[in-house]
């Protein structure tokens, strides 16, 4: 039996991070199981979308692309979702079709957000001591 061509890559934002494995199919996208048609809350559906709305449906007809997301919070992991489907398309096209069909392809995400393709190296801040948070101090008086 031929090995089936496929890729796996990572989406990550914050401590979201979303695993894509992407392989030849019939152009279903589904995360954690569920159709991506169904990703909550609302708002953020198009968030997740973009990739897909930028490079055009005829791109991802013959990919079938299951992502795993956990950690994070709901935007974070949408964030993680959309990196995820952008990283593999590219790396699919990269390993399977050919350079110049993946250039195109980067150069159109990178003109759109560089974030689809580069991580956010920002994370959060840990917190000290002498206050609520990273930065904030408690009062002080002299009293």
């Amino acid at each position: 039996m031929p090995e089936s061509q496929s890729v796996q890559v990572f989406g990550k934002k914050k401590t979201a991070t979303a695993c894509a494995f992407a392989k030849q199919g019939r152009g279903l996208i589904k995360v954690n199981g569920q159709p991506i048609e169904n990703i909550e809350p609302e708002c953020l559906r198009l968030k997740a979308f973009e990739p897909v709305l930028i490079l055009g449906q005829d791109k991802f007809a013959n990919l079938d692309i299951r992502i795993r997301v956990k950690g994070g919070g709901m935007t974070a992991q949408i964030y993680a979702i959309r990196s995820a489907i952008a990283k593999s398309i590219v790396a699919y096209y990269a390993k399977y079709v050919d350079e110049s069909a993946k250039n195109e392809l980067r150069a159109t995400l990178m003109a759109y957000d560089r974030n689809l393709l580069v991580a956010d190296p920002r994370r959060r801040e840990p917190k000290k001591y002498g206050g609520r948070g990273a930065r904030a101090r408690f009062q002080k008086s002299y009293r």
